[in-house]
């Protein structure tokens, strides 16, 4: 890392100890930067960087409600409105048990880049809670999302903070969220809150757009080599929205996608994993891959492990932060692996982003092969605003081209700055400058 930036960067994770996560994620962009000071005085005078690493405004409250016993519980709320030099704070809500300040931190700290690599007009941010969805009544989920929104409705807008959704955060809780919103505010504000249901504001796409993007996104990076996702073998970890259709993507590109994974194991599903049963359990039943071996022939269920261990040419992590590891990745290369495409949040430790650039493997980091998700919010956003609504075939459009264009600026940046393939290079320099430029331009922001 360069002596310059190294000093900035020991500073930024003294004002912040604690947050493992927060600390990588500030650690990985600023190994990227030393050639942009260089070009750019300018960036370091204007403390780019403290200011970017410093959030406009951390919000922390609790958020009480009682369960269908009768009893009060008691969580914990967070929205952290990371920068807005683009526009309004953008990123999702998260509802897991995990959720503390570092999380939010680390997930608002990627939206910025991710959100300015789109080229929409959208700045960074991210919130959620430390509450668990799963196992809980419809009723529970509802009284706990109205007691978040009390809370929260006084800190968001259509042109201050757009939340949407993440982990634990659906189709199901973003209308118990929307509807405290309008009942406190007396408002029909459809352009708050973004991943609503389509005959209330939403957006066709919304719910595929992160793992198609993801899918979209590898395509391109396999172009560069002369390949395409037909006949790869694709392992994808996780089993929720943005696998299930990172998984159905693939399939339509000619993939075989042979295994996914949830909490509590795999499945290695060697016909090719059945989309339309997947959800069912998924998202209709929420239930677990137990459910799917029972239901399907010839389909191992491994119970703990990691799905890691299934030989790939494709892997497509699309689970959570760090779950895929060093160790892992290794295997992967050994067994033939050739790109991956993070359809989570830096899904890849350290170790295993070496692994795969040392090994000459394609790598697409989170903050540019999953941003289909928030430029789909974002193109909701337009639809809000002009009281429109697009087709399927329209924004589906919208997504290809902009996935395209995410992964072309990211090819282009790092060729630029003589790292050509480095795709982590090339997202991390191409979202800073954008936001750089900008807040030098607004001054004190």
């Amino acid at each position: 890392m360069d002596a310059r930036l190294e000093a900035i960067r020991d500073t930024v994770l003294a004002r912040n100890p604690g947050e493992g996560e927060f600390h990588q994620a500030v650690t990985e962009v600023f190994e990227s930067l030393g050639p942009v000071h260089d070009r750019h005085p300018e960036f370091l005078e204007g403390a780019i960087l403290e200011r970017l690493c410093e959030p406009e405004r951390q919000i922390i409250f609790r958020v009480p409600w009682v369960d269908d016993a009768g009893r009060f519980q008691i969580n914990r709320g967070f929205r952290v409105e990371f920068n807005s030099a683009l526009g309004p704070y953008k990123g999702g809500l998260r509802f897991h048990p995990s959720v503390y300040l570092g999380i939010v931190k680390f997930l608002g700290f990627e939206q910025i880049f991710k959100n300015a690599l789109t080229g929409m007009p959208i700045g960074g941010g991210k919130g959620g809670s430390d509450f668990d969805p799963r196992g809980r009544s419809d009723a529970e989920v509802m009284r706990f999302c109205q007691s978040f929104m009390t809370e929260l409705y006084r800190h968001i807008g259509e042109y201050t903070d757009v939340p949407a959704g993440d982990i634990g955060v659906g189709g199901r809780e973003i209308g118990y969220l929307f509807g405290q919103y309008k009942r406190i505010t007396n408002r029909y504000e459809s352009g708050v809150l973004t991943g609503k249901g389509i005959s209330w504001g939403g957006s066709l796409v919304r719910p595929e757009a992160t793992g198609y993007g993801t899918v979209i996104f590898t395509g391109e990076m396999l172009k560069t080599r002369g390949q395409s996702f037909d006949g790869q073998r694709v392992v994808v970890s996780g089993s929720g929205n943005v696998a299930i259709n990172a998984i159905a993507k693939a399939q339509s590109l000619g993939a075989s996608v042979v295994a996914c994974s949830d909490s509590s194991g795999y499945i290695v599903d060697e016909a090719g994993i059945d989309v339309g049963l997947l959800r069912q359990i998924k998202e209709v039943e929420r239930g677990r891959l137990k459910d799917y071996e029972a239901r399907r022939s010839a389909v191992s269920y491994v119970a703990g492990g990691s799905v890691w261990d299934v030989d790939a040419t494709v892997a497509l992590p699309c689970a959570t932060q760090n779950e895929l590891d060093g160790d892992a990745a290794a295997r992967l290369v050994r067994n033939g692996l050739v790109a991956v495409g993070e359809g989570a949040n830096m899904p890849s430790t350290r170790d295993a982003v070496s692994v795969f650039q040392d090994s000459g493997v394609l790598f697409g980091p989170g903050k540019a092969a999953n941003a289909g998700g928030v430029a789909t919010s974002a193109l909701e956003m337009q639809q809000n605003a002009s009281r429109d609504s697009w087709t399927f075939a329209h924004t589906e459009e919208r997504l290809t081209e902009i996935m395209v264009g995410i992964h072309d600026r990211c090819a282009a940046t790092a060729e630029e700055y003589g790292d050509p393939g480095n795709y982590v290079l090339g997202a991390n320099i191409g979202g800073f400058v954008k936001v750089a430029d900008a807040m030098l331009a607004q001054g004190l922001i």
